[in-house]
């Protein structure tokens, strides 16, 4: 897909008029929610940033800023990280951001270590997480099945992302000019589609969409024949029907129960797949 435009920010950036951001081109935003393992460490502009960003119809992600050195700390991060994300949406990932020397002096076995504690303790509370990096400690530090693993966010201020492997974005600059941000701000380029991913998949407070199994077939009010024949056949499935050719409140009710039971959405239709799959069912 071709890039996407997006910024990230923090609380560095204040009044930002996210109509003008999103009219100059830019779909998405990444904003900080947070630093470190204390509750009183989340950003102070990120409410009125999720809130504004969200209010001018752009799709909204997260990161949070490490200073972990160890496993333990890198999952007290994710747990204060949860507790300022929860009751809030975000079309895009939740970005564990490591980038400090600290945690890079610790090596390659500990590092890629915390990137997946922090990581899985956001997709075990249903998150769809990253990581944030710069590419040469990305190189150094980071083993290629954890930088695999998880949503990667790429820095390099360059003509070009120099990674060999994949990743979804790139930070490209951190000196950017945007319409409607004072001053400086980083900018992004995104290559994957993660609202589609992330809402299909019911992942960062959505609910996962359900399939549809027949878009036309018989529905309430119809009248006929064959709504007789389904509701025989609904009836010999177990289902209590009045024995009459009307498509009524029992017969809506007992095919939105068998869609949900399959895992399609109950949109209260019985065409031709739900006549089969019924027939399928029935001993």
């Amino acid at each position: 897909m071709a890039a996407i435009k997006g910024i990230d920010i923090s609380q560095y950036q204040t009044n930002v008029d996210f109509k003008k951001v999103k009219s100059a081109g830019y779909s998405y935003v990444i904003i900080r929610a947070g630093y470190g393992r204390y509750i009183k460490q989340k950003d102070p502009q990120f409410e009125n940033h999720y809130k504004n960003a969200k209010a001018a119809g752009l799709n909204v992600g997260a990161y949070w800023y490490s200073y972990a050195a160890s496993v333990e700390e890198a999952k007290q991060e994710a747990a204060v990280c949860l507790e300022v994300i929860k009751g809030k949406q975000f079309e895009f990932p939740i970005y564990f951001d490591l980038e400090e020397k600290s945690a890079f002096a610790k090596g390659r076995t500990v590092c890629p270590n915390m990137v997946t504690a922090f990581c899985s303790a956001l997709e075990n509370a249903g998150y769809f997480a990253g990581l944030y990096i710069s590419r040469s400690p990305l190189q150094n530090y980071i083993t290629s099945e954890v930088a695999s693993r998880y949503a990667l966010w790429i820095a390099e201020y360059d003509s070009k992302c120099n990674y060999i492997g994949a990743y979804g974005m790139w930070q490209y600059s951190s000196a950017g000019k945007v319409n409607g941000v004072s001053g400086n701000v980083d900018c992004d380029r995104c290559y994957v589609d993660y609202p589609s991913v992330i809402k299909s998949k019911g992942l960062n407070g959505y609910a996962k969409t359900a399939k549809i199994l027949d878009s036309l077939g018989f529905k309430k009010g119809d009248k006929s024949d064959g709504v007789l024949a389904l509701k025989q056949l609904l009836m010999l499935a177990g289902y209590k029907l009045d024995n009459n050719g009307t498509f009524g409140e029992g017969t809506l009710k007992a095919v939105n129960a068998l869609l949900k039971k399959w895992g399609y959405q109950a949109n209260g239709i019985a065409g031709a797949k739900f006549i089969k799959r019924l027939v399928g069912n029935i001993k």
